[in-house]
This record gives structure tokens, sequence and C-alpha cells, in this order.
């Protein structure tokens, strides 16, 4: 069997040889899109861990990797290089995988984008990502083998929409396992939020007979059928960090989830004949905050190995016999440790 990191670092050299390709030049330069600058970057600016910014214009200092493989987890897109988070960001991913197979029965996570080495705007995909504290989680379960480098860039997740329908979940495969996950991601105190698809947020509505008191963290958005989007809370003292304006009262299935079933949101932007073509602003380095300009500029720690987050493994905790799943999230009161492990190379685990 090969070893995680040798599967990680396969991902890395292929990385380095790109990053050598893209523009790393000046940062000062004013035209050079931020995404470009902050794409080229394969390592994390060696330095304390802080997020700069807001979720979709900032970035990411001391960022830490999230490990290839767990015992419930497996990391996806391993070419895209963007498995980097803040300490505690990658630390409430390891813990919700273990409490997603012990409490909830989930056999493991399937991880997609988290953000870039040192966070910043991304060549392609995504808005926000960019300060370390957002992650796309697959609702496909993790499966018993351990995927090849190959399967985890080719494979894809399982839409939970009905082909050819508009906004209609697809019984088949909306089972209550995926339910319970998206409540328990909800049900962390320093999770801010849970994008997921409206149709999954109405589904949601619809059908959870349980605790609707963190049902307002799961907010409906654009696309997100085949994952959800976990959004952590700017840590403690990370002033730097600009948090996001707090969630409205209630469990979010009233109006403003209705919006999203209505053509509204879905209509093309009607454009005059005579209009001329109006170019997309690109964000600069100059857009971000000014420290972003130092986090680009510092030096890199020696490789992936010296910044993969390392945790002590535990043992699953034996399944709660005969408790619903209302019952084991009322019951959780798992709290991330106040002192974060430091970045270190993860042992193979068999």
């Amino acid at each position: 069997m090969i070893a995680p990191f040798r599967l990680c670092g396969s991902a890395f050299l292929w990385l380095v040889f790109g990053a050598s390709l893209l523009i790393a030049g000046d940062a000062a330069a004013d035209e050079t899109p931020a995404k470009a600058l902050f794409g080229s970057k394969a390592l994390p600016a060696e330095m304390a861990a802080n997020s700069y910014g807001f979720y979709s214009k900032g970035c990411l200092a001391g960022g830490v990797a999230f490990p290839c493989d767990g015992p419930t987890w497996q990391a996806m897109r391993l070419s895209r290089n963007r498995r980097w988070g803040d300490p505690q960001m990658i630390a409430l991913l390891e813990q919700f995988s273990r409490d997603a197979a012990d409490k909830v029965g989930w056999p493991g996570l399937l991880v997609g984008d988290i953000s870039q080495p040192r966070g910043g705007p991304m060549l392609s995909g995504h808005a926000s990502h960019q300060i370390g504290l957002d992650a796309d989680v697959w609702l496909t379960p993790m499966p018993s083998r351990r995927l090849t480098y190959r399967e985890r860039e080719d494979i894809f997740a399982t839409s939970m929409l009905q082909k050819g329908k508009f906004l209609t979940v697809d019984r088949s495969v909306w089972t209550p396992n995926p339910v319970q996950l998206l409540m328990f991601a909800a049900s962390y105190p320093q999770v801010e939020r849970v994008f997921v698809n409206p149709a999954i947020k109405k589904k949601l509505c619809d059908t959870w007979t349980g605790d609707r008191t963190n049902l307002g963290k799961v907010r409906p958005i654009y696309g997100h059928d085949s994952h959800f989007h976990i959004r952590m809370k700017c840590p403690a003292g990370a002033s730097a960090c600009k948090a996001q304006a707090e969630l409205p009262a209630g469990d979010g299935c009233g109006k403003s989830l209705a919006w999203w079933f209505t053509e509204e949101p879905w209509a093309q932007p009607t454009q005059m004949p005579d209009a001329k073509p109006v170019k997309p602003k690109v964000m600069t380095l100059a857009d971000l905050p000014k420290s972003c300009a130092v986090v680009l500029d510092g030096p890199a720690l020696a490789s992936v190995a010296a910044a993969t987050f390392g945790s002590a493994y535990r043992a699953a905790a034996p399944a709660v016999a005969n408790d619903s799943i209302e019952q084991v999230i009322g019951a959780s009161g798992d709290v991330l440790p106040a002192v974060v492990p430091v970045p270190m190379a993860r042992p193979t685990l068999q």
C-alpha cells in the first residue's frame, strides 16, 4: 500500500512544476490578478496562523494542510492544492469526521476544496474559500478502501437532485444519513453556516422533526447539490478576520427560502441592445487587506510534510445505542481544545 504522504507528494510535485509556470513575479504589480499571485504559491507562509479579511476577500497566514488520509476521511482533488486551512478549521474537520462516524454512522468524509496554501482568490471555482475557514464536504460517503490518486481526480460526487426536474430532491439518493450529517455539521458552535442547494434546504425544512435550533444555519445557495459547504466562525482572537453578518432569526424556512423557487434567482440579466459589454473587474492585491502582501511574500515552510496538520489518533467511541440523531446532537458537548496541535508530519495510517 502506498503511504498517504507519497500519494499527496505526487500531487505536490506536479504543483511545484506547474507553479513555476504561473506568475509569481512582483507582488506589488498593480494589474496582476490576485488569483495568479496566490495560485502560484505551493506552500504556506511560515508565520503565525491568522485569517485576514473576509471569506471572499482575504488571505491566510500560517495555513496547515489537511492530511490526505485519516481513519474517517480522505481528501479529494489533490492536484488543486486546496487542502489548506486555519489550524482550527482543520481540527474541526478531523473532529467532525470522527463524530460523524461515531454518532451518525457516516462511513467517512470525502473532503474537497478548503483553501490555497496562502488563501486568497483562486484561479477557478470559488469566490470564497480565501481565509482558510471554508471547506467543501461531499455528500457521497467515503468508500471502505483508500482511493487512488487518479480516482480522487476523476470521480464525481453524487447529486441529490432529480434529473430533468427543477429543484427537486431525488428520493432514491436522499436517505436519512445525509440529513443527519448536515444537521450534525450545523450543530457545532464554531460553525457559522452550512451552505446547501435550495432544494436540499427545502427538504430539510419539510422533513426534519428534531430540534430545529440549528436549522437556520443551513443556508440555500446556488449549486451545492452534491456537496455541502462548512463555514467556520472567525477564531477567537483573530481580530483581522472579518465576521459575517449575524444569521436572521428563525429556521430559514420562510420567505427567504421561497424566493429561490421563483424565477428571479435564475433569470438571465437583461441587457440593452446598444449597451457596451462591461469588462468584469479583476481583483488585485491592492483590493485585499494590506497584510496579504506580507503573507504573499513571506518565507515558505520547507515542505508539505512540515505543514501537515498533526493530531493524536483517537479510537472510535462505541456507538450510542437506541439514541436518535436529535438526542445525540443535543447531548454533544465536544469543543475543540484551546491549544491546537502544532503542524507535524502524520504517520502512515494503515
